[in-house]
């Protein structure tokens, strides 16, 4: 009888466990002479599948690209909603930039030329903005803003969790004044590279977007900000906010909220696209 109900126990945890694969991959960039790590992790049935949606998953100062898997269990997310995660190492401090001032960060360029690029040529997904994603904590969140505000072609669908969405408040944090220069000598540096300052190149409607931040988190002022002016142009958006702080425990329930909204997107604009 024990012998029957520890089976009866494993063969249920086998049959509750995820069936995500994890790949590491080195990206090769030319831009910055090196490879550049990243995960990607693929649903249960993958290769049954094509034409997949696809969500860019990037993370903050100072983690790598595994901070996503270990802290918050992201990967689950490709089972549950069918898409593939890339998970990309972003560096200690990139802010996912092309610095002005030390040319070995352009993770701007290899993110959008060398890393979608290689991502939708080993992998089966649907190669279109309408099925792209991108989102992230922290840093993480605005290099998704970021790159996604300014490649609108590229990506359809956007987020940040507790993103750090204007820099300018923080001038001696995160190691980026060896990015940019600091805020006194290269003040329009900081102008020119802060979120908040590149909504004047979104497209109303173009881009999806859902930013989410703690009511204790030390960005939460500044997402307030971005919100405010994003009404003020008539961009639309979803902003929540809830209790909590910079946190990985934090992002670990906000996360599950973006690729909600990523979903729904992605159906939407399949269903949109079928009609035609």
């Amino acid at each position: 009888m024990k012998r029957t109900l520890l089976l009866i126990l494993a063969l249920a945890l086998n049959l509750s466990a995820w069936a995500y694969t994890r790949e590491i991959v080195a990206v090769h960039s030319n831009a910055m002479g090196k490879d550049v790590m990243a995960a990607v992790v693929l649903p249960e049935n993958y290769h049954q599948m094509k034409d997949l949606p696809t969500v860019y998953l990037m993370h903050g100062c100072g983690d790598n690209f595994h901070a996503w898997h270990n802290n918050a269990s992201a990967s689950e997310l490709a089972d549950q909603y069918g898409v593939i995660i890339v998970m990309p190492d972003g560096g200690y401090h990139s802010w996912y930039w092309d610095s002005p001032k030390d040319p070995s960060f352009k993770y701007e360029t290899f993110v959008i030329n060398e890393l979608i690029p290689y991502i939708d040529s080993h992998y089966r997904t649907r190669a279109d903005r309408t099925a792209r994603a991108i989102t992230g904590n922290s840093m993480g969140g605005h290099g998704a803003l970021w790159l996604s505000f300014r490649h609108q072609d590229l990506f359809g669908a956007a987020g940040a969790l507790s993103g750090g969405v204007d820099i300018r408040p923080f001038p001696k944090n995160w190691e980026i004044p060896s990015l940019l220069g600091t805020q006194e000598e290269c003040p329009e540096n900081w102008e020119n590279y802060t979120v908040i300052n590149q909504t004047h190149l979104l497209k109303p409607n173009s881009l999806k977007i859902a930013i989410d931040c703690g009511v204790q988190d030390f960005f939460y002022g500044v997402n307030c900000a971005l919100h405010e002016k994003l009404l003020q142009e008539k961009i639309p958006h979803d902003f929540y906010s809830r209790p909590g702080g910079h946190t990985w425990g934090y992002w670990t329930n906000a996360v599950k909220y973006q690729f909600l909204f990523f979903s729904n997107y992605f159906k939407a604009a399949a269903a949109e696209q079928n009609k035609q």
